[in-house]
């Protein structure tokens, strides 16, 4: 007991300001059964349907729902298959409720299998109301990035 008071107020003492540290919630895909907010995938070629034939439809989006305010956002990624010589590109975007977006992450990847990485903490928009998070992970030209399995995650923090 009276150890535990000294470790309270001998920081006190020095002068020291207590921080508490950010408190994160997972926010949760669009789409998902609400069990996780894990989502894993694996990267597919661009389908050609009768309605989007010229542009084609991926799976390489994923957006995860702002429920409340929050004062900053990380990503979370994790490569659980890999080819080592294929890269992929991975962006990240804040989107608004007035409709625009700021990309916050825009890199090429080449992550061994297991590798995990955070990015951000990415601030919020003062002035701008967020409504999702957006995750892309991508094919680039190199044939070896099709197929490629990952997860994903992202929290919101006060």
């Amino acid at each position: 007991m009276l150890l535990r008071s000294l470790a309270v107020l001998l920081p006190l003492a020095l002068g020291a300001t207590a921080q508490a540290a950010p408190l994160c919630t997972f926010l949760q895909p669009i789409g998902g059964d609400g069990a996780s907010p894990v989502v894993a995938k694996s990267v597919g070629a661009a389908k050609v349907t009768p309605v989007g034939m010229l542009a084609g439809r991926t799976n390489w989006n994923t957006d995860f729902i702002v429920d409340r305010s929050y004062s900053s956002y990380k990503f979370f990624f994790t490569a659980n298959s890999s080819d080592p010589k294929a890269k992929y590109p991975v962006e990240g975007f804040m989107k608004f409720s007035d409709g625009s977006n700021l990309q916050v992450i825009n890199e090429t990847m080449s992550p061994p299998i297991g590798t995990g990485r955070m990015f951000g903490p990415f601030a919020a928009v003062p002035g701008k109301q967020a409504s999702q998070m957006n995750f892309k992970v991508g094919a680039s030209a190199d044939p070896g990035s099709l197929g490629f399995s990952y997860r994903i995650s992202v929290q919101g923090c006060r």
